[in-house]
């Protein structure tokens, strides 16, 4: 396969182009034009668009030359891997492994699914950064482990370090945090830290630890009489989460919701749930029809809500 998640690429046979954001198998791609539409095409059936730069190519940040550093001044951790959006097609992203070490790094990447697969190897100067793999974001239950391996270099007078071994597959909740500025790349995205820097125990903390006093109750927050249980107002990392994962999360946080109104002793509370294909609607009223507190339900105010929102009346 000669494309990779990011390229532009050109339909041979009609006038359309577009950006690859999925990669079916050898022969068959995806690629989305302006229009957001994802479209299957065979390989043979798009060509490259020469001089333009992919999302992964125009994030840059690689820098060259190993000059000697202080010995005070030799940064020994800070091996990080960066997750940003291509900047063209944002449904794929581009993993960054991130060198801020004044060390070489000697860097490996194979992944695994069903079969293992050979995806990146080269060399990291220090306090850079390099783009070591792509992947559709809708798809990452399906992304396969991550087997990188690292080995740090140095031509100054330095205790060898050992080298660095991650083995793991990405789950949702790894992206679950808000997008920060990540270094060397200077883009904003998700950073996982891959050396953990060496841990001081502090004694009199460790000893204070023994004689904690008890656990304070804990404060119930009042919530608001209108709860929105779209999936986008309770998650950042909604695009990473599978059907079932979204019901889960809806449910947690529409009982969390329905407990706090009943220690509030509030009268009333309306659930905004939204029309759909009536799943979490069900759920709800399945739910609401079983518990103790609730005097009755029904559908909210139509001329506000339309079919989307159920107006819960508690004990």
């Amino acid at each position: 396969m000669k494309y990779k998640l990011g390229d532009f690429v050109r339909f041979v046979d009609e006038r359309r182009e577009g950006y690859v954001t999925r990669i079916f198998d050898e022969q068959m791609i995806g690629v989305t034009g302006d229009d957001d539409f994802e479209i299957p095409v065979l390989a043979s059936k798009v060509t490259t668009v020469h001089g333009h730069q992919s999302g992964s190519q125009a994030s840059g940040g690689e820098v060259r030359g190993t000059l000697a550093v202080p010995a005070g001044e030799f940064k020994t951790n800070g091996v990080y891997l960066g997750v940003v959006s291509d900047v063209k097609a944002a449904s794929v992203v581009h993993f960054h492994l991130i060198n801020e070490t004044s060390y070489q790094l000697m860097v490996t990447l194979i992944t695994e699914k069903q079969q293992f697969k050979g995806e990146f190897i080269g060399i990291l100067q220090p306090k850079s950064a390099t783009a070591i793999y792509s992947a559709q974001l809708a798809d990452i239950q399906v992304w396969p482990k991550f087997n990188l391996q690292i080995l740090f270099y140095t031509q100054q007078d330095m205790k060898p370090a050992q080298p660095l071994v991650f083995s793991d597959k990405f789950k949702a909740k790894d992206f679950a945090g808000a997008k920060k500025p990540l270094p060397v790349i200077n883009q904003q995205g998700w950073l996982i830290r891959l050396d953990e820097p060496e841990m001081v125990i502090d004694a009199e903390k460790l000893k204070g630890s023994f004689f904690k006093p008890a656990v304070e109750k804990q404060e119930v927050e009042k919530p608001l009489s209108e709860v929105d249980l779209h999936v986008e107002k309770l998650r950042q990392d909604h695009h990473f989460m599978g059907s079932q994962e979204i019901l889960r999360v809806q449910l947690e946080h529409f009982k969390k919701a329905l407990d706090a109104a009943i220690v509030h002793q509030l009268p009333e509370i309306t659930f905004i749930h939204g029309a759909g294909n009536g799943t979490l609607r069900n759920e709800l009223h399945k739910q609401l029809s079983k518990h103790q507190k609730v005097q009755t339900f029904m559908d909210a105010r139509k001329e506000k809500f339309g079919y989307g929102a159920t107006k819960v009346l508690l004990k």
